[in-house]
């Protein structure tokens, strides 16, 4: 069950310190550059996406969008340490997912490390089903699983983004 008080926003380029502190307390390889974070803050290809829980930053994730591609890729998420088990990594997903859709994806991937099983059964309970491996894709060099899910036709409407 998923806290009522998660917020979901875009991230500004005011929230890149927080950012970074979230990125280094949670991965402890495979880390974003400071450069590559604020890189994906600007480009009109990426969406970097917030959950708050009152003032405090609860989680991330980060979703690449490809000119001319149907297929958005899920290039990040996390969630800080103390908002573990409340819902905010699936309430992260799920914006992923809508922002994709209202992109006009009609795909999102993604790559999850094989040993990282609590994330792998949230992907499949999401709908996520495994379509290949890479081998060696972490800096540990851990296998990659390569998940996506289909987000059904895209609807031809613009709304409003906040």
């Amino acid at each position: 069950m998923s806290d009522p008080s998660i917020r979901i926003r875009k991230a500004l380029s005011a929230d890149l310190d927080a950012l970074m502190e979230l990125e280094n307390s949670v991965f402890a390889t495979d880390q974003m550059s400071r450069r590559s974070l604020r890189h994906f803050l600007r480009a009109p290809t990426a969406v970097v996406l917030i959950a708050e829980v009152g003032t405090d930053l609860a989680g991330t994730a980060t979703i690449l969008f490809r000119p001319g591609s149907a297929i958005a890729r899920l290039y990040s998420i996390a969630v800080a340490p103390p908002m573990a088990g409340r819902g905010v990594a699936s309430e992260l997903l799920a914006s992923a997912e809508h922002v994709a859709h209202e992109r006009e994806c009609t795909h999102i991937r993604l790559e999850v490390h094989v040993t990282n099983h609590r994330a792998i059964s949230r992907y499949h309970k999401s709908g996520y089903q495994e379509f290949g491996r890479r081998q060696g894709y972490y800096e540990d060099g851990g296998d990659a699983l390569r998940l996506q899910k289909s987000l059904g036709r895209p609807e031809k409407r613009h709304r409003a983004v906040k």
